[in-house]
């Protein structure tokens, strides 16, 4: 039960989504420092990105290279950095799930709707 007759203590709830919001931001700092990578072709190519998606580096074995065939190359680079933004969407799950978790469904924070 609430104390004040039913009202929230607006002071706390204030304080608690400050805190939210600053952890949030900390998980995405973290995400975009930390680097996950994909490959594709048995590790022909292979992609670097961070946890928020940026494209850090790409890596291209010299086999995959044929001047003829230059457009299996592309599709092993796009395969490879869907992999690795795969990945870094796994690890924004892990990392801001549990931050973002009742969001739209219940905050988590008493006398806060969404």
């Amino acid at each position: 039960m609430i104390p004040g007759g039913g009202q929230p203590n607006m002071q706390q709830l204030l304080q608690q989504a400050q805190k939210m919001q600053q952890d949030l931001a900390n998980a995405q700092e973290e995400l975009a420092r930390t680097e996950v990578g994909g490959q594709a072709g048995g590790g022909l190519v292979k992609a670097t990105v961070t946890g928020s998606g940026e494209l850090r580096a790409l890596v291209i074995d010299p086999k995959a290279v044929d001047p003829e065939d230059t457009e299996t190359l592309a599709d092993l680079i796009v395969a490879a950095v869907h992999a690795a933004n795969e990945n870094a969407q796994a690890l924004q799950q892990r990392t801001l799930g549990p931050l973002t978790q009742g969001l739209g469904g219940g905050s988590g924070i008493p006398g806060l709707p969404f």
